[in-house]
């Protein structure tokens, strides 16, 4: 990249370190899921969440632990870098399904050693009938059984995996380091009244923090003594040096309160690293991270124990060991999470609690080493204020012209307001984070899943209303007949049956969830992550049981431009005009647009219908009806922790679809904008591939429409652009003028930008040794290219290139 000099180079070891960790095959990885076994083989009576706590202390006790030659950072998920661990107490089936077949796949191939194959299949009779995913499909209703066999509702990630989608209190944790969470736990615990019968969970659940929290220090302990045997056996005296403050590092953080910016950075990637140890969900996310580690930068450079350039290595460090972390999915889990994502984000810039800018020197450096690293990991956001520094901004862009997908930008000023309107203090309104991909929440605050619950597939749903109830794609009801589209006679009777399928579905979601929630309370309580966010401890309570202060969780609605595109090319050319019947519309949907009259009534749909994306009220307007529809019915609903503990308790939208656009697809029959069966929805809320021909703005206008202030989970917006729209100083002010006009006037949510050719893509199709470092905007996250199955390459050519 041409401007690749702009931000420097990585250090030669770093350069080193990363070409390593890119060069690693990732492995499913055996040897969490043997230790796991051994503990709770052994601990068949005590509650699931002493459990859990004394399996992840045995975990701890005796993994693998290992410090690479390059590294100034000790912690390691798995025996080898970038494996995958296994989590039999949540499932597993898929594992042992497709042993064999993960090599085999299409995308996000992961390889197993002969020797891991067996003991995992050793050990996988044990867990016969005592899996979160047996255990939460057992207590399933009757009324849910047909979504679950179909996977509509795509709940894969809920059952096979851990929740996350949070990030702890990263400042807490600095200033009072494990030490002071573990006083807060034994005083909590002293103060119990064991007569009270509301005393029991709650001292079983201090008995377990008490545990992990015991482990991890232990855990740390066991780097402190492996880099000091290092040291004792380097010959290089500048690498001793190194192994020997990594050692006294090790040492003090997490139990001890950080002292320094090198040991505040440890003590954030041992936690981020040994959460993921504990449960593998994904978009554990590291918050405001210019924030909280600024004031160790500015007393360590103001004294001189460490220099910018220091600091710059090591945090370029932080995220190469930030893309060792690693999941394994089944297979139709990737289909909505494509390139093995762990969505691992870290936001800068924003306001600070009293209103004013908060961006500061490590803000820059954040964004100079995620430059350098040029990596999938951390998955990067920048909050957009009215008031942003404009060289912070300008560096912005500067970062997006590399081309790998970031930084992603939320506003301020549609985010603040909207948590405050929801109950959230304002102090901690204006210290949310981004979550994972574009989803919001307050660090350290915040209970699991501020987004990623049921997906609620609109245009398939469309479809189930025209076709009485009955889903077009496996022949199955899943809801009451509101009326077969070839007999109605107005757009109105269309609109009703589409109001009355909704919300119907939406209950249904609703009980899925909830069967799964209170499962996952049950069977697989996180107890380190729940002492690390408030208030689980002063409250007694795990985060599933309410001990969050807010909980408030959304689901994710897929192919917002299709129903759009779809509603207007129905009212338009059937009812408005006439142009077609309602039985032609039909047979030509049912046809796939195969025959020549199908291709026909196609063409129309395509190219005589209005689209959305282009600023077209009559389009635009539609989509927001039928949003509204789904939005109205989730607010009756409130999620299991309601009236448990934490303000809110409510579900709200979200748009952050991830790469569910494909995979959702798959399952979806033609549709009445002219797109063909199987073929991807259109992403977030994008517009659907070059059906946005107005440009950008109008674009923005369009999601602009959108009922954002319900939509709080998300309004994802994937912008696509060719790099030498970027090349000139003109052009890239222009961007910044149209993301504030966006930001500002129109009160948009959130966009990102992949700034990558066509002519690219296609010829690292058709050359992916030529592009191994080639990252992509695939959703609200980046992906390496190489590792995307064909169908979601296909997706990412196929979006419109917008020019300025």
């Amino acid at each position: 990249m041409e401007n690749a000099a702009h931000f420097g180079s990585l250090t030669p070891r770093m350069q080193a370190f990363r070409e390593e960790v890119l060069d690693e095959q990732p492995f499913v990885d055996a040897e969490r899921a043997v230790l796991c076994t051994e503990s709770y083989r052994q601990t068949l009576a005590q509650p699931p969440v002493m459990r859990r706590a004394m399996s992840l202390a045995h975990i701890l006790d005796n993994m693998t632990i290992y410090i690479e030659d390059k590294t100034l950072l000790a912690g390691n998920q798995a025996t080898k870098n970038c494996n995958a661990p296994v989590f039999p107490e949540y499932t597993m089936g898929f594992i042992l399904d497709e042993l064999d077949k993960f090599e085999l796949r299409d995308g996000d191939v992961f390889h197993v050693t002969e020797e891991d194959k067996a003991r995992i299949r050793e050990l996988a009779p044990f867990w016969q009938g005592k899996t979160l995913r047996e255990k939460g499909g057992a207590i399933l209703p009757e009324e849910v059984s047909v979504f679950m066999e179909t996977g509509v509702f795509g709940m894969e990630g809920k059952l096979n995996a851990g929740d996350a989608h949070l990030a702890i209190n990263h400042e807490r944790l600095l200033r009072e380091g494990l030490r002071g969470y573990y006083q807060r736990t034994l005083d909590a615990k002293a103060a119990l009244d064991l007569a009270d019968p509301e005393s029991v969970d709650k001292y079983v659940f201090y008995k377990a923090v008490l545990i992990v929290l015991d482990a991890v220090h232990r855990w740390a302990l066991r780097y402190s003594q492996l880099a000091a045997e290092q040291a004792a056996a380097c010959t290089d005296p500048a690498r001793k040096a190194e192994l020997e403050q990594i050692s006294a590092i090790c040492a003090r953080v997490p139990w001890e309160p950080a002292a320094s910016f090198r040991e505040a950075v440890q003590c954030v990637w041992f936690m981020q690293v040994v959460l993921q140890i504990e449960s593998n969900g994904h978009s554990l996310s590291f918050g405001r991270l210019d924030q909280y580690l600024y004031p160790y930068y500015a007393a360590d450079v103001d004294c001189g124990d460490i220099t910018r350039e220091q600091a710059l290595e090591l945090l370029t460090n932080l995220w190469i060991k930030t893309l060792t972390v690693q999941k394994v999915r089944s297979q139709a889990h990737t289909y909505g999470s494509a390139g093995m994502p762990m969505y691992q984000n870290v936001t800068i810039g924003g306001q600070t609690v009293d209103g004013h800018d908060a961006v500061n020197p490590l803000s820059f450096l954040v964004l100079q080493s995620v430059a350098q690293t040029r990596l999938t990991q951390p998955n990067l956001t920048v909050r957009y204020h009215k008031n942003i520094d404009k060289h912070f901004l300008d560096e912005c862009v500067e970062v997006m012209r590399l081309g790998f997908g970031m930084p992603a930008l939320n506003n301020d000023e549609v985010i603040i307001p909207s948590f405050i309107k929801w109950g959230v203090a304002p102090e901690d309104a204006y210290n949310y984070s981004a979550i994972g991909c574009v989803e919001t929440a307050v660090p350290g605050k915040w209970g699991y899943r501020c987004t990623g619950m049921s997906y609620l597939n609109f245009p398939r749903l469309l479809l189930c209303a025209m076709n009485g109830g009955v889903d077009l794609t496996t022949g199955k009801r899943f809801t009451a007949d509101y009326g077969h589209f070839t007999s109605m006679t107005s757009y109105d009777e269309l609109f009703s049956a589409w109001d009355m399928t909704i919300r119907e579905m939406t209950r249904y979601s609703v009980m899925v969830e909830n069967f799964i929630d209170k499962a996952s309370e049950r069977e697989v309580p996180d107890v380190l992550c729940s002492a690390l966010v408030d208030d689980c401890i002063s409250r007694g309570k795990t985060i599933k049981e309410g001990g969050a202060h807010y909980d408030f969780i959304s689901g994710l609605q897929v192919g917002i431009a299709n129903m759009a595109d779809s509603l207007a090319a129905i009212k338009k050319l059937v009812f408005d005009e006439g142009r077609m019947a309602p039985q032609q519309l039909w047979d030509a949907i049912l046809d796939d647009f195969q025959s020549p009259q199908s291709q026909r009534i196609q063409l129309m749909l395509l190219n005589d219908a209005p689209k959305y994306g282009n600023d077209d009220d009559y389009v635009d307007n539609l989509v927001v009806d039928a949003y509204d529809c789904y939005l109205d019915e989730i607010a009756k609903y409130p999620n299991t922790r309601h009236g448990r503990g934490p303000v809110g308790g409510i579900r709200y939208g979200g748009t952050s679809s991830i790469s569910a656009n494909v995979g959702q697809g798959m399952g979806t029959m033609a549709t009445p904008d002219g797109r063909r069966a199987h073929e991807p929805l259109a992403e977030g809320c994008s517009p659907a591939h070059n059906a946005d021909r107005q440009g950008p703005t109008a674009v923005f206008k369009s999601v602009a429409k959108l009922p954002t202030e319900k939509i709080t989970g998300g309004v994802l917006l994937n912008q696509k652009m060719n790099p030498s729209m970027l090349a000139s100083e003109d052009n890239k002010q222009k961007l910044e003028f149209m993301l504030r006009a966006f930001f500002n006037r129109l009160h948009g949510y959130h966009v990102q930008y992949n700034i990558v050719s066509r002519e690219t893509l296609i010829d690292a199709q058709a050359h992916p040794e030529a592009h191994k470092d080639l990252i992509v905007r695939v959703a609200g996250y980046s992906a390496f290219f190489n590792v995307l199955s064909r169908a979601t390459q296909d997706d990412i050519i196929g979006r419109t290139e917008q020019t300025l």
